[in-house]
């Protein structure tokens, strides 16, 4: 799967640690200063949004019942420029929304 790929949940899984539902996006675009990319990434994360708070995700996923669930963000590239901001933004919409927020970068 894909940022690009618009209604399309990357990855599902449940953290052994401590049972949360991650629901991943692959981000595989260069952080360039035309910010096409945070439109793209702002596009699939509305989506992720939308099919949590549509409740599509128990009936996707059913082990999510009753577990806190996370947008987790896997970044090929460090967040550079404008798209430092706009996760800082994302992170605070998402985490207004009940949900987790998490970037990793290499």
């Amino acid at each position: 799967m894909s940022i690009e790929q618009r209604r399309v949940v990357d990855f599902v899984s449940t953290d052994k640690a401590d049972g949360h539902v991650s629901l991943t996006i692959s981000d595989h675009l260069p952080w360039l200063p035309d910010n096409e990319h945070l439109l793209i990434l702002q596009d699939k994360i509305n989506d992720y949004l939308a099919f949590l708070e549509s409740g599509e995700i128990y009936d996707s996923y059913p082990k999510a019942h009753g577990r806190e669930i996370e947008i987790r963000l896997i970044c090929k590239y460090p967040p550079a420029g404008d798209g430092v901001r706009f996760l800082e933004l994302a992170s605070e919409t998402v985490r207004k929304a009940g949900f987790r927020f998490s970037v990793h970068t290499p």
